[in-house]
């Protein structure tokens, strides 16, 4: 090595500039480390507050008794979250889904923008003012008193936009070059999307739809102004019959005085965590086998 290469080497500006840029780096590392805590220990306090009380208030009662009297038991609300939530995607899913495909196939017009600009908005809007449109709009002006049609109806409008750009997002990322084969072998609008793209999409389409389906479990806002609350099981009737959930067990028996209550709360909240949590498996293990 020359004599002048060792000179620039050893420069004091150089050992100077050297020192700054690591302590530089470690005070930025420091405050990473520093902000990843004040996410990840909170978490952790609630995840293990509730695990704890919830484990602890978990018993077969709990699956084959109803809220009211004396019981500890959450099957009405277990089977309300059910069946609120089974509705609400049976709507939800082929309107959002052929939502998505409509913006991703044909929506490079006004129209689908129009439709982008809506579902931005309507994802965005606070769903406690969803569940007071449909307070006024069902349970009022329609006459259906708390009802599982309301709710089931109410959460199907909450995640069709979810949905819908979910999808349109996972077309998007199929090859065109799919598209002009399959055109090219003469297949018709209906079978290209049914036979090709959507099946090269399917796994973004699932995962919107499991996505969907935790938003749906979560929610409680929309559905104390459309579902009411009933210490029973569904009687069967779509209108007029208010109908059990988790989230509100969640949302109410934690503030009763008696432990009684705080336990059905706490298990309530287990057991959403849980199912919440499955559904997030789902999606990791749908996005992995997706092809890359």
């Amino acid at each position: 090595m020359s004599a002048s290469a060792s000179n620039v080497i050893h420069k004091p500006g150089n050992n100077a500039l050297a020192l700054r840029r690591t302590i530089i780096s470690t005070l930025g590392w420091a405050a990473c480390l520093i902000a990843l805590a004040l996410v990840i220990f909170p978490l952790l306090d609630i995840v293990g507050v509730v695990a704890i009380n919830g484990m602890a208030a978990i018993n077969w009662d709990l699956f084959t008794k109803n809220t009211g009297g004396a019981n500890l038991g959450l099957a009405n609300a277990i089977e309300g979250t059910f069946i609120i939530t089974i509705f609400a995607m049976l709507i939800a899913v082929p309107i959002g889904v052929g939502a998505g495909v409509y913006l991703s196939e044909y929506g490079k017009n006004k129209t689908g923008s129009t439709i982008r600009f809506l579902a931005d908005v309507l994802t965005g809007t606070p769903s406690i003012v969803l569940g007071y449109f449909s307070y006024i709009v069902f349970i009022i002006s329609f006459g259906w008193g708390f009802s599982l049609a309301a709710a089931a109806i109410t959460i199907a409008i909450l995640i069709v936009p979810y949905l819908a750009r979910i999808t349109e997002l996972a077309l998007q990322q199929v090859p065109n070059t799919m598209r002009e084969a399959a055109y090219a072998l003469g297949g018709r609008d209906s079978t290209v999307m049914f036979k090709v793209i959507l099946p090269a999409a399917s796994s973004g389409v699932i995962t919107g739809t499991l996505l969907a389906l935790a938003i749906s479990v979560g929610e409680t806002a929309p559905l104390i102004y459309t579902a009411g609350w009933s210490d029973y099981p569904w009687d069967g009737q779509f209108t007029n019959s208010p109908v059990a959930y988790l989230t509100y067990v969640i949302w109410t028996f934690i503030n009763q005085p008696d432990a009684h209550s705080h336990a059905l709360a706490y298990a309530a909240a287990f057991l959403v965590m849980l199912i919440v949590l499955a559904i997030n498996i789902g999606v990791r293990l749908t996005v992995r086998r997706s092809p890359k």
